[in-house]
């Protein structure tokens, strides 16, 4: 059974990798024509409300006291799963 400083630490690493990935869309926005542009920052404010989400979550999570936090990971879990996907999404209509 995964640990809660595990989970958390899993959690954690997902959300640099994401935030590494917004950084490289946001550069690609800011050298897009201004059309292309839109389409790249609107994407990127849609991830960023679900990775703030995801951030929600896992903060319930390093907040909750004993085994709580089991309680809350399905939450977590669906938060980033959402994540992914709408990651996945936007990756699929800039290529």
């Amino acid at each position: 059974m995964e640990t809660k400083d595990a989970y958390i630490e899993k959690l954690n690493a997902r959300i640099k990798e994401l935030q590494a990935d917004l950084d490289k869309l946001d550069a690609k926005a800011r050298e897009s024509e201004a059309d292309l542009k839109i389409k790249y920052q609107d994407e990127i404010e849609k991830l960023n409300v679900k990775k703030a989400k995801a951030e929600t979550k896992l903060n319930e999570i390093r907040n909750a006291s004993g085994e709580a936090w089991n309680d809350l990971k399905a939450g977590a879990d669906q938060a980033f799963e959402d994540l992914k996907t709408s990651w996945k999404e936007a990756m699929a209509k800039f290529k």
